[in-house]
């Protein structure tokens, strides 16, 4: 749930780049700005937030739009990017030994930390 209004309101700033050929310093300005209320209304870290726009824009500032691509979709696959080595980049495995080991799931109400859980236990039995 509380995704799901983050996800809405990335896809809102998204929007407003379609149809142009090039991304100009005020259309990545201006969709940097949707990005970062909806990250700090979604209870984001304001330094994390601030460092994230930051990379965003560097990359996507001026950047050429491919051939197959729409000028929200580059932004959109800078984004993801960004947000992929933001949350670390790669996979990581569980580890854990032989005797009890504890997991803390932590998250907002309706974010799944319940769902999640029967998932891992039954992934661990």
């Amino acid at each position: 749930m509380a995704f799901d209004s983050l996800a809405d309101r990335l896809q809102e700033a998204f929007k407003k780049l379609r149809g142009k050929g090039k991304l100009t310093e005020n259309d990545i300005k201006e969709a940097m700005r949707e990005v970062r209320l909806a990250l700090l209304e979604a209870d984001v870290n304001f330094k994390v937030v601030k460092t994230f726009v930051k990379n965003v824009s560097e990359k996507a500032t001026g950047a050429e739009v491919l051939e197959s691509l729409t000028p929200g979709q580059q932004v959109v696959k800078i984004v993801n990017e960004e947000l992929t080595a933001l949350m670390g980049g790669s996979e990581a495995k569980l580890s854990f030994d032989s005797s009890i080991t504890a997991f803390m799931l932590v998250g907002l109400q309706g974010a799944g930390k319940t769902t999640m859980a029967g998932k891992l236990a039954l992934h661990l039995r």
